[in-house]
């Protein structure tokens, strides 16, 4: 079944560091890993200071090595690891590694390693997405109740340019069918009901995915719902 939406941008935000990415209990964590000793005197300020401090006493590819083992020690082997520290230092890893799943982390890593090293690891940057949509048809935010992250590519894709990045990577992903990468492209969003034909949503992913919705004003989009054909 067809529906048609209309989008509101509301506000295209540039962050450095994505919400909740580090809690007390990772900073705790990786404290363990580094054999920081006894952190239960440490007030959050204070965890999170000691772990930037006790990383900077490592050369940066051996700290990035002590952060993507802590992250990804289950997911991949000491060589990659190794081949990862270096990379890092000079690229974009959370756009570049082959592994979309992996980009959100790979994205805290370099977080925390910039900041560790007063910007000797590139300049982590995501967006925070603001806006509106609605449909004539309460029946078209549906789609928004079981992978709401595919729907959202779906949709917002259509106020982007032909030539943007998802067009051309996921050309066949957008016109129907099983869209698993969407929620790696998409890595947090909230939602909101402001009545039984609109939501608002707030969503965060990498600006190498959605930089080019920054000047995007009001735009229509066509959305099918292949559970309700």
């Amino acid at each position: 079944m067809k529906f048609h939406y209309t989008l509101q941008p509301t506000k295209f935000e540039t962050i450095g560091e994505l919400p909740n990415a580090w809690s007390n209990d990772r900073y705790k964590a990786l404290l363990d890993v580094m054999e920081y000793g006894d952190t239960s005197d440490l007030s959050p300020q204070e965890l999170k200071e000691m772990c930037l401090l006790s990383l900077s006493d490592n050369e940066p590819d051996e700290a990035a090595k002590i952060v993507l083992q802590y992250i990804f020690e289950k997911r991949l082997n000491t060589g990659q690891i190794d081949n990862l520290s270096h990379e890092m230092i000079d690229e974009k890893v959370w756009e570049e590694y082959a592994e979309l799943s992996m980009h959100e982390e790979l994205f805290n890593a370099t977080q925390l390693l910039y900041e560790a090293y007063n910007g000797k690891f590139p300049h982590p940057e995501a967006v925070r997405y603001t806006f509106q949509i609605s449909c004539k048809e309460p029946m078209g935010m549906r789609v928004f109740e079981k992978e709401a992250e595919t729907a959202l590519i779906r949709l917002l894709v259509q106020g982007m340019p032909e030539n943007t990045l998802i067009h051309r990577l996921f050309d066949e992903q957008l016109e129907g069918g099983d869209f698993a990468d969407a929620k790696d492209i998409i890595w947090q969003f909230k939602k909101e009901a402001t009545g039984d034909k609109a939501m608002r949503f707030e969503l965060i992913s990498s600006t190498y995915w959605l930089h080019d919705l920054k000047y995007a004003e009001d735009f229509e989009a066509i959305l099918i719902d292949e559970e309700q054909e």
